[in-house]
């Protein structure tokens, strides 16, 4: 995508909170923690909640609610996600020599290669605000369900069709997948936890206002 083929917004009056549409997510929203990949927490993020514009949020109330019937329920890591985070993440690619995390996230990448392999980009879905990550969890055991790899972890092993996993990880990915994909979402190669809504509403902007429920009430 070229710089003329996308617009940048900061109107929020597209989005909402998405606990407001599915109050039975937990939301464990790691760019507003330290514990992610860059060690801090990034810029942008004012409040641990998860944004997403309406559309998005109804598809994930129907993902939710075939879920809840199976006995699990949504954890999301993030949402919308603004540009100026986005950027955050490439300065620090770029600029930044820390790299404290990396035992964690990228043990066997330089930061480089996140870049190259496209684990990071200078532009996000998650900035459209129709794209979410996230996992299950087991109702009956209250522990997050065994995906084979955690959240951002850059490598192979994340990718969804990746086979070095039990059978029983791989077929907890492909549920998630099969009822993300059934309810309007697509998945990508790289990431088992990442979705976009198909049909999403600003296939062409990306926003940039800060993921704060009280933002979202002052407009």
């Amino acid at each position: 995508m070229t710089d003329h083929e996308y617009r940048i917004s900061t109107d929020p009056s597209g989005f909402i909170p998405l606990a407001d549409l599915v109050p039975g997510i937990i939301q464990e929203i790691r760019y507003y923690s330290t514990y992610n990949f860059i060690g801090d927490r990034i810029n942008g993020y004012e409040e641990p909640c998860a944004l997403m514009t309406r559309e998005a949020a109804r598809a994930l109330q129907a993902v939710s609610n075939e879920m809840n019937v199976m006995g699990y329920r949504l954890k999301i890591f993030d949402a919308y996600r603004p540009v100026r985070a986005v950027k955050h993440f490439v300065l620090w690619g770029i600029e930044d020599l820390d790299l404290r995390m990396k035992p964690f996230f990228y043990p066997d990448l330089d930061k480089q290669e996140l870049f190259k392999r496209g684990y990071i980009a200078s532009l996000s879905s998650h900035s459209r605000g129709s794209t979410v990550d996230l996992t299950l969890l087991d109702m009956r055991t209250g522990k997050e369900v065994d995906m084979g790899s955690p959240f951002d972890l850059f490598s192979p092993v994340s990718h969804p069709d990746c086979r070095d996993v039990t059978e029983e990880q791989y077929e907890n990915r492909m549920l998630l997948q099969k009822v993300m994909v059934r309810n309007g979402f697509r998945p990508i190669d790289c990431e088992w936890w990442h979705f976009s809504l198909e049909k999403e509403p600003y296939p062409d902007t990306y926003f940039d206002f800060p993921v704060s429920s009280a933002y979202l009430k002052k407009t």
